[in-house]
């Protein structure tokens, strides 16, 4: 079975009479480089993926052998509940006091998602209509854009990469901007550019949403992978965020379960209960066999959350050392899965997707250009740090030898 994010997407036009919605979708400009990077496998052709943010670990053998016990129980073969089990509600609200220690209702305060992907998409539906604007940080990652978009609500996008003139940029937005935003979306740390904050930005954030009436969508999704001792602040963990917003969470990233389409919405009851109205229309919930097996790994699998933010810290170190020994000015993330890489001189003036279309065809490295971003986007590139060490330092390799330059000596 071929993963989804191999099979080729194009940008042929619709011939059928599509919703207007779909019309405003801007062409995918992943496609170039996921057609050929299916087309070089499907030929026998290696290639390196550090282009999509999928786990390549299998998750703690507690969880696993969990889910083989919870398969063969006749009950958990039949629908679940939509917002998520009991059980797993509790879990939820319970690791979110043990970490960041804010308190959550799991009754109404949690609600459990086909991942965090799927719980933006459908809050966006629940919350958005047409007049209505959502202010999302620039770069972009795609989703939180488009979502609003199929939503029917407009997008203003602004620079998040220092994130106080972000907040500034907000604040000016709401006093020019009639109708004011209705929704602003936050996303530490930050996919692509891996940006982090600290807990005095939420401070403010809440403190700004509630002057001027927005609603705050916090997307979490890269709780779990922090180095170097940092600890990425839960917008949950400040006085008055319940009043005002949520907070996605999902178990793909720290957990190694990407596959399992399993995630969280948290906070404001009134958005988890427009949430849970949706969906409720849209699914009849998550496997129940993935429920039971979501709550073994947040009750028992926390060191192995650790062990598996350490292997990210140390394939970051090698994909970031090795690019600077290239001469590329590659900053070390805090946090995330992902290296936000400056394209080098004289290939800047390529553009990122040509660039990165050079590197697929060239080197046989995937990459993403962060024109896929958005404008904020151009000029670099987005690595994702999936593969194992060896595979990294043979991707700098390839890299280095399809641009003609010499790895410098270690220090």
């Amino acid at each position: 079975m071929r993963n989804e994010s191999e099979v080729p997407l194009t940008d042929t036009p619709f011939n059928i009479p599509v919703a207007d919605r779909l019309k405003r979708l801007p062409p995918y400009l992943f496609g170039r480089i996921n057609k050929l990077k299916y087309q070089k496998r499907s030929a026998g052709i290696d290639v390196i993926d550090l282009g999509m943010g999928n786990p390549t670990d299998a998750p703690d053998p507690l969880i696993t052998e969990k889910m083989k016990e919870a398969l063969l129980d006749p009950k958990n073969h039949r629908y679940s509940v939509a917002n998520g089990i009991s059980n797993l509600r509790k879990e939820v609200a319970g690791r979110y006091f043990r970490l960041y220690g804010a308190r959550l209702n799991p009754d109404d305060e949690v609600i459990a998602c086909l991942g965090s992907k799927e719980g933006f998409s459908h809050m966006c539906l629940a919350l958005m209509g047409p007049g209505d604007t959502a202010i999302v940080p620039a770069p972009t990652f795609p989703i939180h854009a488009y979502s609003v978009m199929l939503a029917s609500g407009n997008v203003i996008a602004l620079d998040v990469r220092e994130p106080y003139k972000f907040l500034e940029n907000v604040v000016y937005t709401c006093e020019h901007l009639y109708p004011k935003p209705k929704l602003v979306v936050v996303n530490f740390p930050h996919n692509p550019s891996g940006t982090c904050i600290d807990q005095d930005f939420y401070v403010e954030l809440v403190r700004l949403a509630k002057k001027y009436k927005f609603l705050v969508i916090s997307d979490f999704a890269y709780a779990d992978i922090c180095f170097d001792g940092y600890k990425a602040p839960s917008f949950l963990a400040t006085p008055g965020s319940l009043d005002v917003g949520v907070e996605l969470t999902t178990m793909s990233k720290g957990f190694s379960m990407a596959g399992w389409r399993i995630g969280f919405c948290s906070g404001n009851r009134e958005m988890v209960r427009a949430l849970a109205t949706i969906k409720g229309y849209y699914d009849y919930g998550i496997f129940q066999a993935t429920q039971i097996a979501a709550i073994v790994a947040m009750r028992h699998c926390e060191s192995a959350v650790q062990a598996i933010a350490k292997e990210y810290g140390e394939r970051r170190d090698v994909l970031v050392e090795g690019l600077n020994r290239l001469g590329w000015d590659v900053e070390r993330p805090q946090a995330g899965m992902f290296v936000w890489a400056k394209i080098p001189e004289p290939w800047a003036e390529m553009g990122s997707i040509d660039f990165a279309m050079k590197l697929m065809e060239e080197a046989g490295v995937a990459v993403s250009p962060g024109r896929g971003f958005g404008e904020e986007g151009e000029g670099y590139l987005r690595l994702a740090i999936v593969e194992n060490s060896q595979r990294l330092r043979q991707a700098v390799r390839a890299i280095g030898k399809c641009l003609k330059v010499e790895q410098a000596p270690a220090a």
